[in-house]
């Protein structure tokens, strides 16, 4: 097995369980809810039907990205110890906390010449970001060395992609991705917003979905149109999603009905507190390997 280090964000919104299993590092972001701050740590200080439902009852969510000096120790433990790393980072359409590790990453390179240290922009968030951890844990235990596939990370990021719909606009409005005018008027006829992440890593949304049975279906033409050799996709799927378990299962049984050759079931994670924070309840997120995004 390789002996670098795979490191990523808490944002990948993957179980602990998940990071621990695979040997994945994870630096923790964090979140305020109501007057107090935690991080955000796979929903172990605020498991994730505490965190919607307290958000539902009124009290404000704010977030904050991981900080420059933050990851200086974070990858300055990890380099003393003698380990490369490969950290696979949020989107730098969705956080600056990119920046923030490219920049401590060029701090601390000449302090170890002998070591490697790259920091990857994903292009990725939630549990797209997971999968893309997901397939670069595959190949590094299959021996593949850190040059390798630091270059594949970037030669390959835009094919990852993301489909996201919601049935709850409450904090869509709220953040401002959706007005208040057109939130209302969703709301009256039932329109659930079908978002994907572009290819600078942004949330943009593409289509206005009457109905949850109607954008379910939807969300899984999606993936027909765009997954790597068709209805004959043979990767793995992850589903995240915001205390909406049946919808996201919805989605997970007509994608593994479309596509009979997907290597094992849809895994299904929880959308954590800082994606979880400006989307609020009730959006499911789809996730799999494609053709080249869109802007």
């Amino acid at each position: 097995m390789s002996q670098f280090i795979l490191s990523t964000d808490s944002t990948a919104d993957l179980s602990m369980e998940y990071f621990q299993r695979r040997s994945v590092d994870v630096q923790f972001f964090h979140f305020t809810l109501g007057v107090n701050e935690y991080q955000d740590d796979c929903g172990k200080s605020v498991p994730p039907k505490e965190l919607f439902r307290r958000m539902v009852a009124g009290e404000e969510t704010k977030t904050s990205q991981v900080s420059v000096s933050e990851y200086l120790t974070y990858f300055r433990e990890m380099m003393e110890q003698g380990h490369d790393v490969l950290h696979l980072g949020f989107s730098s359409g969705l956080s600056g906390s990119y920046n923030a590790a490219r920049l401590a990453a060029e701090e601390l390179r000449p302090q170890f010449p002998d070591r490697k240290l790259y920091v990857v922009d994903t292009l990725a968030a939630s549990s797209g970001q997971g999968l893309f951890v997901d397939t670069v844990a595959d190949m590094r235990d299959a021996g593949m060395d850190i040059d390798t596939i630091y270059a594949w990370a970037n030669e390959n990021r835009n094919k990852l992609h993301h489909w996201f719909f919601s049935t709850d606009l409450t904090f869509y409005i709220r953040g401002g991705r959706v007005s208040r005018t057109a939130g209302f008027f969703g709301g009256l006829l039932g329109i659930c917003p079908l978002l994907n992440v572009n290819n600078e890593g942004k949330l943009i949304p593409r289509e206005k979905v009457r109905g949850k049975k109607k954008v379910i279906k939807r969300i899984v033409e999606m993936m027909q149109v765009h997954a790597q050799n068709g209805a004959d996709y043979s990767g793995r799927c992850f589903i995240s999603n915001s205390d909406c378990i049946e919808d996201a299962q919805a989605v997970a049984r007509l994608v593994e009905e479309a596509f009979p050759k997907l290597n094992g079931k849809v895994q299904i994670y929880s959308i954590g507190a800082t994606i979880g924070s400006h989307t609020g309840p009730g959006t499911v997120a789809l996730f799999f390997w494609g053709d080249e995004r869109p802007a």
